[in-house]
């Protein structure tokens, strides 16, 4: 089973996948869609032209392979403040003041009408031990009509809505026979406009809580929440809290419109809390669960990954209680002592082997605390925190992204795995990659690329072993040529979709990273949803995890496309391009180079003399001695040859390792320095070996790694066989690999399902081409029927055109009712656009 991770860009450190180390590189809609009210036709807007461009044949009385349930999800991460100042709905940034040890971060005071006085961070008589400051408000002077105020304004504004209630909750201890009555206001950014006050003028001795609820008599998106004294007197703050109303009335609960737009998406799982988030850049600040469960006084916060502090309001308890709200499975990535130290290649920081039964144990506790009985240690926590009944976890995820440490990896990975194996058996574990020797269930496989990248992927899964583990695509997105999140993006991302629903046999989760942004900390881009401090809208992108999430049949129909008066389905192109020899971080020789179609020799070298027939890219080489001699220690080198036309050819050589940390590199199909294949022999470390295939710059792994490496010293001879899209590597005459590329050039990609419970037959479709293809829709089995149904079409003139606050809906799907009068009709499919049709018999 191939272990592909490619990779990453997206400021995350998502690195990825040369292999290399170090290398960096309404029914139908049920929110934001419109509903056109229009009855139409099948063809909803006929060409002028003769027949159709393509046929798409749909076979709906044999099924195919059962969809997953499982198939699409959510990915939270706290990242670009998707949890703090977005989803989390504390309206109060900085509450426990622990943002900062030296400074009062995002709190200020200002002085009034002659007053005088000044806010300061305490570290001694605290309210409770894990809280390490708090806030003292120390009014020196205030003359009449004066005021000191401590100043808030949230998460760059704090929004307000008329006739909203707000619930205000606050920690206060008045400095002994110093108490004075603060005056609580929530204004406008200047100050000339009071949306609601509340006035404490008594206090009780020492700490206490004081919660209150406000009403808003006006609208903001910027205001302030002010702590006013207006006569001298010191106060100290602590765990100062706003709420509006929050997502199902959910105390500590959620921001509604975002949770509305995840609901809208009907993710079959959550994947949580992160991404690079879990493991943290030192194992200090690595992800503790139990820090962030139980009242909010009693967790601490910690310092995130994404560069501020996380205040761990949305804790583990409370992800699992969305994932419940949204009648969702909860996925929880589990630290295994692995974090980043800010670059997941090159500085990992590990808790040492000899010390990582704690994080084991932690594991299996986070586990109990979401299943355990009442009973249980875990199991009476969670109760006590509002929630006897178990939240049924069935998936683990052994770490994030740690194949980029599989040195550290590989050590760690089965002893999880047996751990929580032996206590929960019926838990669904996933892996980051392939552990040799150990039971594999599912791996995680991550993807940020090029639309480019994604449209020739959208077969990838085509071939991948059934008898290996599952897949889970965890993390996927357009990153290039995507704007802040454009039609092009999803235009890519929607049809390595349709590949992942097609093979939805061996593709058993996927989840679209990440999924929130706030616009004043867009860190990662692009996302799927876009906020500010009162709105928000989603991406392109979003609107197709919606479509498809919201259209997901139970079972595979067979689908055959193919361009008019073709009579062949889906043709794919062969492998086209030149040769190259390369090296990573390794010193080789090569020597009798030969390219052979058929009885014809298109290119042979022995390197007698220089033939003048190679360009050196990067490197030392030297032709010399009947070898080609490659001495760097560099990493990516490559020397090419031949002509970007050759196709079914076989391509032979001799090949010598010299020196160095891996194998050798030997080019084919390359067409240029961004788009080419490899064998990689003796990559990861000289561990393994795998077919890679570049498409703008990206590289993936096509087909299976296998453990193959590379003796330094010794001759192999190497051939590689080219025939159409099918490729077979030899070492030592001995047949490594066969793979078929299943590239598809698009510009459509279609998948078809059935939902057993109504009988819908759902027919996906994306035309990435920059015109609209009138297509031969064929309903086999279906033939004498009538059909009636919606058109779900997301669609725009220009693939760069996205979203906007002041254009949320730009591009927008669009669902418009259509009758089908044979099993047989034309329909068009607009240029850049995806469609969902969704059909059942009857109907007027």
């Amino acid at each position: 089973m191939a272990a592909a991770f490619l990779l990453i860009s997206a400021g995350a450190l998502y690195y990825g996948a040369s292999g290399k180390t170090g290398d960096s590189q309404t029914s139908l809609m049920e929110a934001d869609s419109v509903q056109d009210k229009v009855t139409l036709s099948a063809t909803p807007a006929p060409a002028a032209d003769s027949g159709p461009a393509y046929s798409l044949t749909v076979d709906t009385a044999n099924p195919g392979a059962e969809i997953s349930p499982m198939l699409y999800g959510a990915f939270f991460e706290e990242i670009n403040h998707a949890g703090d100042g977005g989803l989390y709905a504390e309206l109060i940034s900085n509450r426990s003041f622990e943002d900062s040890p030296d400074t009062l971060f995002n709190w200020w005071v200002e002085e009034q009408g002659g007053s005088q006085g000044n806010i300061s961070l305490i570290s001694s008589g605290l309210l409770i031990d894990v809280q390490k400051r708090a806030m003292k408000l120390d009014a020196l002077a205030a003359p009449e009509g004066g005021r000191v105020s401590a100043v808030n304004n949230g998460f760059w504004g704090i929004p307000v809505v008329k006739d909203a209630e707000y619930k205000l909750s606050f920690y206060a201890k008045p400095e002994p026979g110093k108490g004075m009555p603060l005056r609580i206001t929530l204004e406008s950014a200047d100050g000339k406009q009071v949306f609601a006050e509340q006035v404490v003028d008594e206090w009780k001795e020492g700490w206490n809580q004081y919660t209150y609820a406000l009403t808003a008599s006006g609208t903001a998106g910027n205001a302030r929440i002010l702590f006013s004294a207006d006569q001298p007197g010191a106060i100290y703050l602590d765990m100062v809290s706003l709420f509006p109303q929050t997502w199902k009335d959910r105390e500590n609960g959620l921001r509604i419109d975002l949770a509305e737009k995840v609901a809208a998406m009907k993710p079959s799982f959550v994947r949580f809390p992160g991404g690079c988030f879990v493991e943290g850049k030192t194992p200090e600040n690595a992800y503790r669960w139990k820090t962030t469960i139980g009242p909010l006084e009693t967790r601490p916060g910690h310092a995130a990954y994404w560069n501020y502090r996380s205040s761990d309001g949305l804790g583990f308890h409370e992800y699992l209680q969305w994932a419940e709200d949204l009648q969702a499975e909860p996925l929880y990535v589990a630290y295994i002592g692995i974090s980043h130290d800010g670059d997941p290649v090159t500085k990992a920081n590990t808790v040492p082997l000899n010390e990582i039964q704690p994080w084991i144990q932690d594991v299996l506790d986070a586990i109990e605390y979401a299943n355990g009985p009442v009973t249980s240690k875990w199991g009476a926590e969670r109760a006590a925190n509002g929630h006897p009944e178990p939240f049924n976890l069935k998936y683990v995820e052994i770490g994030n992204e740690n194949n980029f440490q599989l040195s550290e990896y590989v050590q760690r990975y089965g002893l999880f795995y047996k751990a929580i194996k032996e206590k929960y058996p019926e838990m669904n574990l996933i892996a980051n990659t392939a552990v040799e020797g150990e039971t594999i269930e599912m791996i995680d496989e991550h993807y940020y690329e090029s639309s480019e990248w994604f449209m020739s992927n959208a077969n990838r899964y085509d071939t991948y072993d059934r008898s290996g583990p599952g897949i889970y695509v965890g993390e996927y997105a357009v990153t290039k040529g995507a704007g802040e999140g454009n039609l092009n993006a999803a235009l890519g991302e929607a049809a390595f979709m349709t590949g992942m629903e097609r093979n939805s046999d061996i593709v058993r989760m996927s989840s679209y990273a990440p999924l929130f942004v706030n616009t004043k900390d867009r860190t990662w881009n692009p996302d799927a949803i876009v906020f500010d401090t009162s709105s928000s809208f989603g991406t392109p992108s979003y609107h197709v995890q919606q479509m498809f999430g919201s259209n997901k049949g139970d079972v595979v129909l067979p689908a055959v496309l193919s361009a008019s008066g073709s009579g062949e389905a889906d043709v794919k192109a062969a492998i086209q391009g030149g040769i190259g020899l390369g090296t990573w971080s390794t010193q080789a020789e090569y020597s009798n180079v030969k390219v052979t179609q058929g009885d014809t020799v298109l290119f042979a070298d022995d390197f007698s003399t220089d033939s003048g027939a190679w360009t050196v890219k990067s490197g030392s080489w030297e032709q010399a001695d009947g070898v080609f001699r490659q001495t760097s220690s560099d990493t990516d080198i490559r020397a090419v040859a031949g002509d970007a036309s050759w196709s079914d050819y076989t391509l032979s050589l001799k090949a010598r390792k010299t020196g160095g940390a891996e194998g050798m590199l030997i080019m084919f199909g390359s067409k240029d320095d961004g788009t080419f294949y490899w064998w990689n022999l003796g990559g990861w470390g000289n561990t393994q070996s795998a077919i890679e295939k570049s498409v703008g710059g990206s590289r993936s792994v096509i087909g299976q790694t296998v453990p193959i490496s590379i003796a330094t010293g010794e001759w192999y001879d190497i051939r590689i066989e080219l025939s159409g899209g099918n490729i077979r590597t030899y070492l030592n005459n001995q047949l490594i690999q066969e793979v078929n590329d299943q590239n598809s050039s698009g510009p459509m990609f279609t998948t078809a399902s059935r939902d057993l419970a109504t009988g819908e037959i759902i027919v996906k479709v994306v035309n990435s081409g920059d015109t609209a293809h009138k297509t031969k829709l064929v309903l086999a089995g279906l033939e004498s029927r009538k059909l009636t149904g919606t058109a779900t079409v997301l669609k725009s003139d220009d693939p760069s055109d996205q979203n906007s606050f002041t254009a949320p809906d730009k591009v927008a799907p669009v669902s418009s009712e259509i009758q089908w009068t044979a099993g047989s009709q034309e329909y068009e499919f607009p240029k850049y656009s995806v469609t969902v049709l969704r059909l059942k018999e009857g109907g007027a």
